[in-house]
C-alpha cells in the first residue's frame, strides 16, 4: 500500500479515544475493587445485617418479625423521636442563623442574632419536651448511657486537643531531650489498653494506701473512692445540684483521667506534624515585629493549626462515642450505671442478655447518634479552619 493511499483513509480518532477512555475507567475501577469490597463486607453488610437483626425478636436464634418494636422500646413512641429531632433541627438552625443569616447585609446581623436567640430557646424548649418524654416511656437505661457517653466525650476530647497542642507546641522548641519527651508522651497510646487499665485500677484504688489517695493526702484531702463512688463529682464539691446539671460520676471523672492520659500523646504528634508544615519566616517575621512567645501562639500557631484541630476533634467525639475497652475494664458494681456508656450497654445486652434484637437497635440508634454528630461538626466547625 503507498503513502498516498494511507494518507487517504481516515483515522478513526473518536474510537481510538472512546475505548482509551473505558480503559481508563476499567482500570480505576479495578484498582479501587479491592478496597471497595474490604468495606462492603467488614463496613457496610454489618451495618445492613444488623440493621435486619433490629427487626426480629433475635434472641440466640432468629424469632418473629416485629418491625420497629425494638426501636420503640427505645424512644417509647415516634412522636417522642420526632419532638425531639425537631427541637435537635431548630438548635442547628439558630446556629446557623446566628453565624450566616444576611452576613452580607450589616443592618440585619441584630435582627439575626435576635430571632437566632429565640430559635435556640425554642428548640431547647421543644428537644427537653421530646426527650423528657422518651426518658419516661422508653429504655431509661440505654438513654442515660447516652448521657453518661455525652459526658465522657465533653470531658475527654476537649482537655486532649488542648493539652496535646500545648505539648506539642513545648516540644516544637529548641531544648534538650525533646526527643525522649516525644516518645515517653507518646507511650501510653501504643500501651495495650486492657494492661495500662488495670494499673489505673491500682492507681485509684479505694484504699488510704493507693497513690491516688496519698497525693490527695499531701493536700489534706480525706481519700476518695475514685472508681467506687457513684455519687457526681460537684455534689462531692459541695454544689447540690441534680439531674443533667450534675455532671459525672467521681467514677466516670477516673475513667475520664484514663482517656486524656492514652490520647493527649498521640494528639501531641499529629500536632507537631502540623507545627512542621507551618513556615518558619512566619515566627520569625512576628519577633521581628516584636511578638511574644504567647502572641504567636495564639495569633499563628493555632489559626495555622486549625485543621489538624478540627481533624483531631473530629475523630476524638468518635472515638468517644465507641470507647469500650477501659471503660469495661475500669467500671465496678459499686458505680452503678453512672459509668455505663452506650457501647458497654450495648455489649451486656448482646453477650450477657442474649438479645441480640435489642442490642442491634441500640447499636443503630447509637450508629446514628455518631453519624449526626459528625456531619454536625462538619458543618459548624469545617467553616472556621483557615487553611491558609
Amino acid at each position: 500500500m503507498t503513502e498516498a493511499s494511507l494518507s487517504s483513509q481516515p483515522i478513526k480518532t473518536g474510537t481510538t479515544l472512546s475505548k482509551l477512555k473505558t480503559r481508563e475507567q476499567v482500570t480505576g475501577y479495578l484498582f479501587v475493587l479491592p478496597a471497595f469490597v474490604i468495606i462492603l463486607v467488614f463496613g457496610l453488610f454489618p451495618i445492613g445485617y444488623s440493621f435486619y437483626m433490629s427487626l426480629f425478636n433475635w434472641r440466640v436464634t432468629k424469632g418473629a418479625f416485629i418491625g420497629d418494636a425494638n426501636y420503640m422500646l427505645i424512644f417509647g413512641s415516634w412522636t417522642n423521636f420526632l419532638i425531639t429531632v425537631a427541637g435537635i433541627a431548630l438548635i442547628i438552625a439558630s446556629f446557623w442563623l446566628w453565624n450566616d443569616a444576611f452576613k452580607s447585609v450589616s443592618q440585619r446581623q441584630q435582627i439575626a442574632k435576635i430571632l437566632a436567640a429565640i430559635v435556640f430557646i425554642v428548640g431547647g424548649v421543644i428537644f427537653v419536651t421530646g426527650w423528657g418524654q422518651m426518658f419516661e416511656t422508653g429504655n431509661q437505661s440505654f438513654l442515660k448511657s447516652l448521657i453518661i457517653t455525652l459526658y465522657y466525650a465533653l470531658g475527654t476530647v476537649p482537655a486532649e486537643v488542648i493539652l496535646g497542642m500545648i505539648l506539642a507546641f513545648m516540644l516544637y522548641q529548641d531544648i534538650i531531650g525533646k526527643d525522649v519527651f516525644r516518645m515517653i508522651y507518646f507511650l501510653p497510646y501504643v500501651t495495650p489498653s486492657v494492661t495500662s487499665a488495670v494499673v489505673f485500677q491500682i492507681i485509684f484504688s479505694l484504699r488510704e494506701t493507693s497513690i491516688a489517695n496519698v497525693v490527695l493526702g499531701w493536700f489534706g484531702i480525706s481519700p476518695q473512692k475514685w472508681r467506687f463512688e457513684p455519687r457526681p463529682l460537684l455534689n462531692l464539691l459541695g454544689l447540690n445540684l441534680s439531674g443533667f446539671l450534675a455532671g459525672p460520676s467521681l467514677a466516670l471523672v477516673t475513667i475520664m483521667l484514663y482517656g486524656i492520659w492514652s490520647f493527649v500523646g498521640y494528639n501531641s504528634v499529629i500536632f507537631l506534624a502540623g507545627l512542621g508544615n507551618i513556615p518558619k519566616e512566619t515566627y520569625e517575621a512576628a519577633e521581628i515585629d516584636g511578638a511574644t512567645k504567647v502572641q504567636m501562639f495564639r495569633h499563628i500557631t493555632m489559626p495555622l493549626l486549625s485543621p489538624t484541630t478540627f481533624y483531631l476533634t473530629l475523630i476524638g467525639f468518635i472515638g468517644t462515642f465507641k470507647a469500650f475497652n477501659h471503660i469495661f475494664v475500669l467500671w465496678t458494681p459499686s458505680a452503678r450505671d453512672t459509668v455505663v456508656t452506650a457501647s458497654v450497654l450495648i455489649f451486656d445486652n448482646f453477650y450477657k442478655a442474649n438479645q441480640y434484637g435489642v442490642a442491634t437497635a441500640q447499636a443503630i440508634v447509637l450508629f446514628m447518634v455518631i453519624l449526626g454528630l459528625t456531619l454536625a461538626q462538619n458543618k459548624l466547625m469545617g467553616e472556621r479552619v483557615f487553611y491558609g
